[in-house]
């Protein structure tokens, strides 16, 4: 059944050109067709999916086409180039988000979460328009996949790390490659404790917006979130202070970490850089296994922690199911089930000289 709440509305309901239609009606039909990225969750279903999808692909069609003619007319009813110009840019703008996320121009999401320990609250999360290799301007499926099961690990294999006045009770949550900042600010506000999110000098602008866009609910559930530049294998030249004392944090989290060859080894020598080199220090590691690149890429990044001096094992791991939009949001392949393998690491023996 159609979600007229959810969906655009139908071609009978826009403007006909051929009518010469006003440049207010133009504009309010234009922008109701603007499109909200869906919010899916660890328990949406593949099939309800693409059943909506199915239930609008001719409404899209319909849709596509009025942009496009759009886009081709003169518009030479409307009173001056102003208008037109509006008219063009917006109608431009509809069709763009209808290319995918990685087309789509900024938006701002709000993300539910829910649970009996924790209550309800949502966190306002900006991603700017995607430029070149600037991928930790969106926000990945499995930061929200992760996000949502940190209640679970911490009442069962992080346990040992949030029991009260435990001397292992980290002080400080450290979160790399942060994006926009949606699990780390998540996890401040669950776990109720201070988390320090972090990411490339050219990603922490937008990053540090959402964590001020954020502030008020944060601190409301017992949180604190700090944002700072880290860039991993980058040497001790220009490392922001915090991060000079080195194997101080007693949890490290990171999800969708992994994009290219050399991604393994950088996280590895952050992560051994920052993880305390007591028993009790963790690493909770999400990665996505959309295709073989991405599983060879975790293979690569095990066997890298587990080559280290002090070497970090996998203690628990598992695969939960989840929706990511890497790709076309209307495309089938891409909005398919994602398995989000999740790990987490401890310090093993110092490996024999």
């Amino acid at each position: 059944m159609r979600d007229t709440a959810l969906l655009p509305p139908t071609e009978e309901e826009l403007p006909h050109l051929w009518q010469k239609p006003a440049f207010d009606v133009l504009l309010a039909g234009l922008k109701k067709l603007r499109v909200e990225l869906r919010v899916w969750t660890l328990h949406d279903s593949r099939r309800d999916i693409l059943e909506e999808q199915a239930a609008t692909a001719h409404d899209r069609r319909e849709i596509v086409s009025f942009l496009s003619t759009i886009i081709k007319s003169s518009l030479a009813w409307l009173d001056s180039d102003d208008e037109r110009e509006l008219i063009w840019e917006e109608a431009s703008k509809r069709m763009s988000e209808r290319c995918g996320r990685t087309a789509m121009g900024e938006i701002t999401r709000c993300w539910p979460f829910e649970h009996c320990d924790h209550g309800s609250f949502s966190l306002a999360i900006r991603e700017p328009p995607l430029a070149g290799d600037s991928l930790g301007l969106k926000t990945w499926g499995s930061s929200y996949a992760l996000a949502q099961l940190l209640h679970e690990f911490a009442a069962g294999p992080l346990a040992h790390l949030f029991v009260p006045g435990a001397i292992s009770t980290p002080e400080e949550v450290l979160e790399l490659g942060s994006g926009t900042g949606l699990l780390g600010l998540a996890a401040a506000c669950i776990w109720k404790t201070s988390v320090v999110l972090t990411d490339l000098p050219t990603i922490v602008p937008n990053l540090a917006h959402n964590a001020s866009l954020n502030m008020q609910v944060v601190e409301e559930r017992g949180g604190r979130a700090e944002v700072a530049p880290l860039t991993w294998g980058g040497g001790k030249d220009g490392i922001d202070a915090r991060f000079r004392a080195l194997n101080r944090y007693q949890l490290i989290i990171v999800a969708d970490p992994l994009y290219d060859d050399d991604h393994p080894a950088l996280l590895t020598s952050a992560v051994d850089e920052q993880l305390a080199l007591n028993s009790d220090a963790r690493v909770l590691v999400m990665v996505p296994q959309r295709d073989e690149i991405t599983k060879g890429l975790l293979c690569t990044l095990r066997e890298e922690l587990a080559q280290r001096p002090h070497p970090l094992l996998c203690l628990e791991e598992s695969i939960v199911d989840g929706q990511d939009d890497w790709g076309d949001e209307h495309d089938h392949d891409e909005m398919g089930n994602v398995g989000f393998w999740w790990g987490i690491f401890g310090r093993g023996q110092p490996a024999s000289a």
